[in-house]
């Protein structure tokens, strides 16, 4: 079975303690954590800000088991400050991870190529990787757009496919096949309905809000699992906002553990 670690926007409304114990019930190997707030609408968790926070999510870590996969997300902005992030990649190393997520919003490529590789070194200094995730309505949309841009940036910058995002931007299997372990250390993994065409809002709503459990909806999971290598660790990303209002978090976790190692089973069989 593969290395599976639990994305934090499974349950975004989990602080890191509650998410790191739910995702022990659930079967879970790590976690990812989002210390950097994304969205107006939705939280970060800046634990060098709160010590009494930062002491809860280390006794989680202990009493479980539990690692830190990844800390999330970077957004590449024309105004990216990595001085400013040190503190943020600072207890992303303290807390054992291995890899720090980053997203493209500056519409200057040579400029974000810069800002990834000076943020790089920085990470690369604290034992971080760095990874550029890809999204359907930015300027980097595609794998191979990911690619380019890593490739720019510096030797050890990693590309972060996700199987909404792959499909939904039309993504080639060949590309993500043909990238190097130094490039492809990890994956998201979840499913979605498969539509004829996509507006931003369809898109963001199902990036943010709602995805469904993997085998639940029609993106060929089977065929971007085999473009990938067999043993590489996968973030479960499924964002079910509905589902967490309903049962909660911890129920909805252990649900989303049994059901993607019941989906990998199955295709092994």
């Amino acid at each position: 079975m593969r290395f599976l670690s639990l994305a934090h926007l499974s349950a975004i409304d989990l602080d890191p303690p509650a998410l790191i114990r739910a995702a022990a019930d659930g079967g879970f190997d790590a976690v990812g954590l989002r210390l950097l707030q994304v969205t107006p609408t939705s939280p970060g968790y800046p634990l060098w800000e709160d010590a009494h926070l930062l002491r809860e999510t280390r006794a989680a870590l202990r009493e479980t088991g539990v690692t830190v996969h990844d800390i999330e997300f970077v957004r590449i902005t024309p105004d990216t400050d990595v001085d400013a992030l040190l503190q943020f990649l600072d207890i992303g190393a303290e807390l054992g991870a291995r890899e720090v997520i980053t997203a493209p919003y500056d519409p200057d490529h040579a400029r974000m190529a810069e800002n990834l590789g000076r943020l790089s070194d920085a990470a690369s200094q604290r034992g971080l990787g760095i990874v550029l995730e890809f999204f359907p309505w930015t300027d980097i949309r595609t794998v191979d757009d990911a690619l380019r841009l890593a490739t720019q940036a510096g030797p050890s910058v990693g590309v972060l496919p996700d199987s909404l995002h792959f499909d939904r931007s039309g993504s080639s299997l060949d590309t993500l096949a043909a990238l190097p372990p130094e490039r492809l250390r990890f994956a998201h993994l979840c499913d979605a309905p498969v539509l004829p065409a996509y507006n931003e809002t369809i898109l963001l709503y199902a990036a943010r809000e709602e995805r469904l459990l993997p085998g639940k909806g029609q993106i060929d999971l089977a065929a971007y699992l085999q473009a990938l290598p067999a043993g590489l660790p996968l973030g479960i990303e499924v964002p079910r906002t509905k589902n967490f209002q309903s049962i909660g978090g911890a129920k909805l976790i252990k649900e989303t553990g049994e059901s993607v190692r019941s989906f990998l089973k199955s295709l092994m069989t």
